[in-house]
């Protein structure tokens, strides 16, 4: 396969943009790999989908290809888990597959997959794909999710700084794992609490002088080590529970 004549993508940054590929046949996924090298890409390989969810946090993708019928965890079920992770749940995702029934095109897109490519695939359309979500990603950054979770970050303080209330009774929400004693390295206390004044990644990067990898690692382990699943709902159990105080 010979890559095409097209620029070499790249990130803002100006470094080649990282691709996450996942596929259990070594074969297909060492070609793949190749072709989006030499068109410029970095791409990280995972024999399965639990490799992959273990690499997220140091590869930090902007994209991720996957196979769909890999032994263990399927593509819909690493989907799913991956919509599931607050930093990860608006990463691109292509389905590189041999299946090619309307109806397995159907339930990948209601899983939330961005685009379909059937095997056997051409190499530059596969590219064209990957380019093309990559570019609509930094466009639409930061993304939506993010956006509606810092506007109730901020709406949740502002009622409670309005209110002025005591801390929630037990019988606070249901949603919210009970309460638990959490230990918090003190760079998890200062993301924390920069989290909980409505901040994005990037202004935490620069408040706190590091990388906005490092703070999308402590925003994973904080969403980890107290059972929520949202920055909005990592707030209100902090708020909760005594973790912050306003």
């Amino acid at each position: 396969m010979a890559p095409s004549d097209h620029a070499k993508p790249a990130t803002a940054t100006g470094k080649s943009a990282r691709i996450l590929l996942v596929d259990d046949e070594p074969g297909l996924r060492e070609a793949v790999q190749a072709y989006l090298e030499d068109s410029g890409f970095e791409v990280i390989p995972a024999a399965n989908a639990q490799q992959a969810l273990q690499l997220l946090s140091t590869a930090q993708p902007q994209l991720i290809i996957s196979d769909i019928m890999m032994p263990g965890m399927d593509g819909y079920q690493f989907l799913a888990q991956l919509r599931k992770l607050e930093p990860y749940s608006h990463l691109p995702v292509v389905f590189l597959t041999a299946k090619g029934m309307t109806a397995d095109r159907i339930q990948g897109y209601r899983a939330g997959v961005d685009a379909y490519l059937p095997k056997p695939f051409d190499p530059e359309e596969l590219v064209a794909i990957v380019s093309n979500l990559i570019e609509r990603s930094r466009a639409a950054s930061p993304s939506e999710v993010v956006a509606r979770e810092l506007a109730s970050i901020r709406a949740l303080l502002s009622e409670r700084t309005l209110a002025a209330a005591p801390p929630p009774q037990p019988s606070a929400p249901t949603s919210l794992p009970p309460p638990i004693k959490v230990e918090l390295t003190p760079r998890e206390q200062q993301v924390l609490e920069k989290v909980a004044e409505g901040l994005m990644n990037k202004e935490i990067a620069k408040q706190l002088q590091t990388s906005v990898r490092n703070v999308e690692k402590y925003v994973t382990r904080l969403l980890n080590k107290t059972g929520t699943s949202s920055r909005t709902e990592l707030v209100r159990y902090a708020l909760t529970y005594g973790l912050i105080r306003l």
